[in-house]
């Protein structure tokens, strides 16, 4: 599949409560990236950290899990996000966030048969990603997951128009209940997902956390509940989720260009299968502290 991914790569300063701030590698398209390698599908990272400790971390986590990446070192810090963790391990972060494309990187790899992206990646440079997107298109599955950041945002109904852009050119939509919620509070979350259909993508999947998750296709709607487990911290869940979703899809000959038909035809059980796989695979990532997705082994 040779996955090609895109967006921030970071590092998460979590305060538990009363315990010393703890560091771990993250950003949510890296988690995407890592997350897809422990899976069995290793690729690429676009992205970029600065020339100091941090970034040289996140070269390590990357070479640790067999990531490669485009981009990587310039000479702006490397984004850290602050996070407070409350009781039900739900983190609150403050970023210092900077981002901006990795200069060399104009065209993706034709060999790629999945492109993902998301997050402060597609807030700060939705004219640069989205051509180039649309462009991978001839070659990949195109999966799109906005992990909105409004704390960013400086114009709501300018990010709506362009989370719009980057759901029409998407195959695979993963977003989160919060997310649908702040971007259009005055209709449910299920009626936003079935709008968003419309738009183009092959399927619209929207995760709740404990609530559980729902994908909805040309066929229907598809629910899944969450698994019972003791929770150390959310982090990276959604990240785990998005990454097995796709994983999926891959084991089952569905990933490429050419599979978009397909794709477009999935059956309910099909969603169904899909969606418990990703589910296995965000609850053994709440069980551990900051982002770190299952191997494989661990889906057994």
């Amino acid at each position: 599949m040779n996955p090609t991914v895109i967006g921030e790569a970071l590092v998460d300063v979590l305060a538990p409560g009363i315990s010393p701030p703890q560091e771990f590698v993250g950003g949510s398209p890296l988690n995407v990236a890592v997350s897809l390698a422990r899976l069995g599908y290793p690729g690429t990272l676009v992205s970029r950290w600065g020339q100091d400790e941090k970034g040289r971390t996140i070269e390590q986590h990357l070479a640790e899990n067999q990531v490669k990446f485009l981009g990587g070192a310039d000479d702006k810090p490397t984004v850290i996000a602050h996070g407070v963790l409350d009781p039900a391990g739900g983190a609150t972060f403050a970023f210092n966030a900077f981002w901006q494309m990795p200069t060399l990187v104009t065209e993706l790899d034709p060999g790629s048969q999945l492109v993902h992206t998301g997050s402060i990646a597609t807030l700060f440079s939705p004219a640069e990603l989205l051509p180039l997107i649309t462009r991978a298109r001839q070659h990949a599955t195109i999966s799109y997951d906005p992990n909105l950041r409004p704390s960013l945002v400086s114009n709501h109904a300018q990010t709506v128009a362009e989370v719009e852009q980057f759901v029409a050119a998407a195959d695979v939509v993963r977003v989160s209940g919060i997310d649908l919620r702040w971007l259009y509070p005055m209709r449910s979350v299920k009626q936003t997902a079935r709008a968003w259909l419309e738009l183009g993508p092959a399927m619209v999947v929207s995760t709740a956390g404990s609530a559980g998750s729902f994908g909805v296709v040309r066929a229907g709607t598809v629910e899944q509940q969450s698994r019972l487990v003791e929770v150390t911290d959310t982090v990276g869940a959604g990240d785990s989720f998005t990454a097995a979703l796709l994983c999926w899809f891959a084991d089952h000959g569905l990933i490429g260009a050419g599979q978009r038909e397909r794709l477009a035809a999935v059956s309910l059980q099909e969603l169904q299968a899909a969606l418990d796989f990703a589910s296995k695979a965000a609850a053994v990532t709440v069980t551990r502290a900051g982002a770190n997705p299952p191997y494989r082994r661990e889906l057994a």
